[in-house]
């Protein structure tokens, strides 16, 4: 079975942007935890002010559904989540699920 990669397109406060930031940097060590392969979050730089991205690597979507039960019962993971609905900096967040195309 290919790999999948989740795309998440995340549409931001852009006067809040550090306040993404620390939420992402947060990811960045509970994903890998929890049994995600994190491929990397942007924050915008040029151009539209508002978009930033996620991207999760998994072996199918199985364990991407293994993941997200984790993640829901993770203490760490639920209290960054709580900062994002508290603070109010992500608009709108849309997941695409891509098969991974390799050589």
């Amino acid at each position: 079975m290919p790999a999948i990669t989740c795309f998440i397109r995340y549409d931001i406060d852009p006067q809040q942007r550090e306040a993404f930031r620390r939420y992402a940097e947060a990811w960045g060590h509970i994903i890998p935890r929890l049994g995600g392969r994190l491929l990397g979050y942007w924050l915008p730089w040029e151009g539209a002010n508002f978009e930033a991205w996620g991207l999760v690597g998994f072996d199918s979507l199985a364990d991407y559904e293994a993941y997200r039960a984790r993640l829901k019962a993770d203490p760490e993971a639920r209290s960054n989540f709580e900062f994002a609905q508290r603070e109010r900096f992500i608009q709108r967040e849309q997941r695409t699920f891509c098969e991974d195309v390799r050589p």
